[in-house]
């Protein structure tokens, strides 16, 4: 298997990750708040980040860095709130 297939698999993955994560949400399956919303978008993000490496698009590395931030930032929170 060449890297680029699975660069792609690798990238589907992460869309897979990031689309049911707010699907799961939209379908109030998913608390937006939640640590498990939190963990699919940053998995999915860090997949597609991973796939980036391989397949160069700055926009789409830059969104995903935000992404990864955004997931990171509700990961702390969630774990702050529980520590108090």
């Amino acid at each position: 298997m060449t890297v680029s297939i699975l660069a792609n698999i690798t990238g589907l993955m992460g869309t897979f990750c990031v689309v049911a994560a707010y699907f799961l949400m939209q379908m109030n399956k998913l608390d937006p708040k939640g640590m498990n919303f939190n963990l699919i978008n940053l998995v999915g993000a860090i997949l597609l980040l991973i796939s980036l490496t391989v397949h160069f698009n700055l926009a789409s590395v830059v969104i995903e860095l935000f992404w990864i931030i955004a997931s990171l930032i509700g990961i702390f929170n969630i774990v702050r709130s529980k520590s108090r």
